[in-house]
């Protein structure tokens, strides 16, 4: 079952607060109501984007943030909520849903969307012009619009690299394993990488600042063509050569599955780098990019208003 979205959790979120009849905690009616709709543990471990929060625990929290400003349910303490008057009015109508729609007839619910819409248009907004984001909280719109603009970003990358001379890709592989921690210095990690394809080997590197290992490099800047099982087992015949342990395949395609399959089945550790892979590490690390806006996302920080610390 698929995390249901946070205006499918507002009625299931009322209804359980309700039949507490008291103080309900945020922790408490996300395990009720994980329960209720059946989710599985994989539901539950869904995360947004960025990782920092679970997806059902988000949305629960934008439900009751939208209960709230309806006046349907009313904070109680810190992290705790409980039905107002008016949810239990509500409820006693017996809806089959609760929506934005239907909050749009509270004007507490109203004027909070305003508010929001309003805020950088300078000008009255209606609840009927104001966006509707449907399945996705604030959150998780936020954070998509992020994730697109990373995948144009990881896109547009990859095509400036296939397009690049080898030794321009040599230089991006080398600037990219310095800026990992790899190399020591980008001085000592240009030295080592681009030097002839020794049986399979475009270079070695430093794998710590002190030398204390090496991590032997193939770098393959392809257009289209995967890279096969033959190629990575070449690459681990020199590996073998040269009594080395680590490598590192980079390439701007792809891997085969018979290729990644083979990897995991020899003695030698061989990291598999792709196209994707290689970009996304670029964007992580600011090689080939700038930045060019920074948005921080805050929160009300409650410690702060606790009077009694």
């Amino acid at each position: 079952m698929a995390v249901p979205d946070y205006q499918s959790l507002m009625l299931p979120l009322l209804e359980f607060v309700a039949e507490k009849g008291g103080d309900v905690s945020a922790g408490e009616a996300y395990d009720a109501l994980a329960e209720r709709l059946g989710l599985s543990s994989d539901d539950l471990r869904e995360v947004l984007p960025s990782g920092s929060q679970g997806t059902f625990e988000n949305r629960v929290a934008w439900a009751s943030t939208y209960l709230r400003k309806a006046g349907l349910l009313e904070s109680s303490r810190r992290g705790f909520y409980r039905i107002s008057p008016r949810g239990g009015e509500l409820l006693s109508n017996k809806p089959t849903r609760i929506d934005v729609k239907l909050l749009n007839n509270y004007p507490e619910f109203v004027e909070f969307r305003q508010r929001k819409g309003t805020r950088s248009l300078g000008k009255e907004a209606t609840p009927s012009t104001l966006p509707d984001k449907g399945a996705s909280t604030p959150s998780e719109a936020l954070e998509n619009a992020y994730e697109n603009l990373r995948d144009e970003l990881a896109d547009e990358l990859l095509g400036k690299l296939k397009k690049a001379s080898p030794a321009f890709f040599e230089r991006v592989v080398v600037e990219l394993l310095v800026k990992m921690g790899y190399g020591g210095s980008r001085l000592d990690a240009g030295k080592a990488i681009g030097r002839s394809g020794d049986g399979g080997i475009d270079g070695i590197i430093k794998e710590d600042k002190l030398g204390l290992d090496v991590v032997y490099i193939q770098a393959k800047r392809w257009d289209s063509n995967a890279v096969g099982r033959p190629d990575v087992m070449q690459f681990a015949g020199a590996l073998q050569a040269q009594r080395a342990a680590k490598g590192i395949f980079i390439t701007t395609s792809r891997f085969t599955d018979d290729a990644r399959n083979y990897v995991t089945q020899i003695g030698s550790k061989i990291v598999l780098i792709d196209g994707e892979q290689l970009s996304d590490l670029m964007i992580d690390h600011d090689v080939g990019v700038s930045t060019v806006a920074s948005y921080p996302v805050k929160k009300v920080d409650s410690d702060y208003f606790d009077e009694t610390i």
